[in-house]
């Protein structure tokens, strides 16, 4: 009896000592050891939305209050004069803000289609409006004011109902907020901001909506010392109750881009030539020139299906996932151009999303022979995606060897192709007479090489 309590002892002691030491500690060389939930690099295509009062006047950019204001730009001095009161105010848009036309469903089944399988949405912009009813921002926020509704939970809501990974962006600092101010003005050795309004926001996020994912943003003026990150992702990763899914970027501070956190975007719209060694994601907009929604936008200043199909194949060959942009207006709509550039997304990787979803890089990522051809793999399946159609219809790889078990299909079509070796090991494939799928030559064709070294 004496014996089997002792086990029983130890038993319960190593079990404590296993939960401790698994534990983390608050500082980065603990934090950077957690390993990322296998859910987001199998993703690979997310979609981002960039929403708030800024969509209202829906000019220059989602920073109008702060070119306005700050910068005092000519043209948003101007726009404002020509079209607003004098002694409008920014916190003036919001009541604009209506999203009388916004339907959570409507857009979870477009995000669905388009073959995105994570959704970012802004929860809170550097304005500091959010699209909850923050109990820290009373009176600028969704429920106080503008649509009069929980934007974050209704679209959250939806976005379950089809098994969508759901993303809350959040800016930690706000341009005017006066306590955040006053702590710039001190140096940033006071942090009256990140424990009044910051902090508050962030466990309420996490608490009340349980989030797959969180995109931290507006970082750069301070260092991660100042918005007490570690202390929060310590919690994270230990106690919240999101702790096993969780997945974080890397904009905690100015010195922690592309150095800690969950996985690295680095910059905006960054996009690395070699094979990075760690996981990243390019985020993009489908407006050259906005995040936000722009009453002024114009048909060239947008991105085609063959450039957003260019930029995720490239994205995932290098490791990558890619967060596609696209900017509601303050109605809640998001415009038929966008749409219908996300629902071809959505057609190309019905057919060609095998090479994309859960892959991983392959030995090569790219190589120009034929034609420039992006490489990704998955077990032993290599695939080749080309964007251009060759000449001849032939194809030539170099970095694929042949085997006397090799065998090459392409997505979307059935039968094998026929291919022979080439004098410097590579593979000569005959290409279909007539380009299949549903979309003009430049869209991309993979394929589907098995046997191959």
């Amino acid at each position: 009896m004496a014996a089997a309590s002792s086990s029983s002892l130890l038993l319960c002691l190593f079990s404590l000592l296993s939960g401790v030491s698994s534990r983390y500690e608050p500082n980065w060389d603990s934090i950077d050891k957690r390993p990322l939930p296998a859910w987001f690099d199998e993703a690979k295509f997310g979609i981002f939305l960039h929403w708030g009062v800024f969509s209202v006047p829906s000019f220059g950019s989602e920073w109008f209050w702060w070119n306005w204001q700050h910068e005092k730009s000519e043209s948003y001095m101007q726009f404002m004069s020509k079209n607003y009161p004098p002694g409008f105010s920014y916190a003036d848009f919001a009541p604009h803000f209506t999203a009388e036309f916004f339907d959570p469903d409507a857009w979870a089944e477009l995000f669905q289609r388009a073959g995105a399988r994570y959704v970012v949405l802004t929860t809170k912009h550097h304005e500091g409006f959010t699209n909850w009813g923050s109990p820290v921002s009373w009176n600028w926020n969704s429920v106080d004011t503008g649509p009069h509704r929980d934007l974050v939970g209704d679209l959250g809501a939806a976005l379950k109902k089809r098994n969508l990974r759901y993303g809350l962006y959040h800016s930690l600092l706000e341009w005017f907020h006066p306590l955040y101010l006053l702590d710039k003005k001190n140096g940033f050795k006071t942090q009256y901001f990140v424990f009044s309004k910051t902090m508050p926001e962030l466990y309420d996020l996490v608490t009340r909506y349980q989030p797959d994912l969180l995109w931290s943003d507006g970082d750069w003026e301070s260092p991660d010392t100042y918005w007490n990150s570690t202390d929060f992702l310590a919690w994270l990763y230990n106690d919240s109750p999101i702790k096993d899914k969780v997945v974080v970027n890397d904009r905690w501070g100015c010195n922690c881009s592309c150095h800690h956190g969950g996985y690295y975007n680095c910059a905006d719209k960054f996009s690395p030539t070699t094979l990075p060694d760690h996981k990243w994601e390019k985020c993009t907009s489908v407006d050259h020139y906005s995040w936000g929604y722009r009453r002024n936008m114009q048909l060239h200043q947008i991105m085609d299906e063959g450039s957003i199909i260019f930029d995720l194949v490239q994205t995932v060959s290098f490791g990558g996932n890619y967060l596609l942009n696209v900017g509601p207006s303050k109605e809640g709509l998001i415009m038929p151009i966008f749409q219908e550039r996300l629902l071809n997304v959505g057609k190309w990787l019905d057919i060609n999303g095998e090479a994309i979803y859960a892959s991983k890089p392959w030995r090569v990522q790219k190589e120009n022979s034929t034609c420039s051809i992006w490489y990704t793999s998955k077990g032993s399946v290599v695939y080749g995606i080309f964007l251009t159609w060759p000449e001849g219809n032939q194809i030539k790889l170099v970095s694929p060897k042949a085997s006397p078990s090799t065998n090459v299909t392409m997505l979307g079509l059935t039968g094998e192709l026929r291919w022979k070796p080439d004098p410097e090991l590579g593979l000569i494939i005959q290409l279909p007479s007539i380009p299949p799928g549903v979309f003009p030559v430049e869209f991309g064709w993979t394929l589907r090489l098995e046997g191959v070294n």
